[in-house]
């Protein structure tokens, strides 16, 4: 079996509704949230090429003034990002990792 995961040297930090998570550098965001639970992100119903849009975040990058919307298959991590609302399919595959208010994107 085939790492799922770029290589990478280091985790860097990022937040997710204000709690810290290490994940690895030079992978997809999407990658990163499988990192964070492997046992239930591969159940969720994602494409993994954009076609899907189910990863999609709402996250606030450390140089920029406003949030941005993305979807996860297709941004790579930065350190510090914070991800601010997230798909209701994500939320439920990171429902044990995850605060029980998190807001959810519409």
């Amino acid at each position: 079996m085939s790492e799922p995961f770029r290589p990478y040297e280091k985790l860097v930090e990022i937040s997710i509704f204000g709690k810290k998570f290490q994940v690895p550098e030079r992978n997809s965001l999407l990658r990163c949230f499988q990192f964070i639970s492997p046992e239930t992100i591969p159940y969720g119903r994602f494409c993994w090429n954009q076609d899907c849009q189910y990863c999609r975040v709402t996250c606030q990058l450390p140089d920029d003034d406003e949030p941005r919307e993305m979807l996860s298959c297709k941004f790579i991590v930065m350190p510090a990002m914070e991800i601010t609302e997230m798909s209701q399919e994500l939320k439920w595959c990171l429902r044990s990792k995850l605060p029980s208010d998190a807001p959810v994107s519409k």
